[in-house]
């Protein structure tokens, strides 16, 4: 088989790159006060399970998810955190973390970075606030 008939979640190396990225991400988020205050302490398992199984659908791998969780409806199953632009930037930095810890090949890292980039900002669900001395142009109908 041939790389361009493999799956994305064969070319990230199937469920032993998952299991391990979302680890990583998972053993980093007890450490981060803004983070760790989204989960239940006795739920990190879980919570890894939920993402890896996630990602590994999303990129081709096997329908766990859907099959045990529904429709993924990422947003709609965030909307009970606040998820602000800081909560967004941490979540990027711990993945970016454990992202780097796979080795990975600079073409794959950067798909899989510019999809989880996406993602967060998706997810943010608390505007970031607009500085007092925001001049920018109010909208005028034409």
């Amino acid at each position: 088989m041939t790389n361009s008939e493999l799956t994305p979640y064969e070319r990230f190396g199937g469920h032993e790159f998952f299991t391990d990225l979302v680890h990583n991400f998972y053993q980093r988020v007890p450490k981060d006060p803004v983070l760790s205050a989204m989960y239940p302490s006795d739920d990190f398992e879980g919570a890894e399970w939920r993402l890896r199984s996630f990602l590994e659908q999303y990129w081709g791998g096997p329908g766990t998810y859907s099959e045990q969780r529904g429709h993924p409806r990422l947003r709609l199953r965030h909307v009970g955190f606040h998820i602000d632009g800081d909560a967004r930037d941490r979540w990027l930095a711990l993945m970016a973390a454990a992202i780097a810890d796979q080795g990975m090949d600079a073409q794959l890292e950067s798909e899989l970075w510019q999809y989880l980039e996406a993602a967060a900002f998706g997810m943010q669900n608390v505007p970031d606030e607009t500085p007092e001395n925001d001049v920018s142009m109010p909208i005028t109908e034409a």
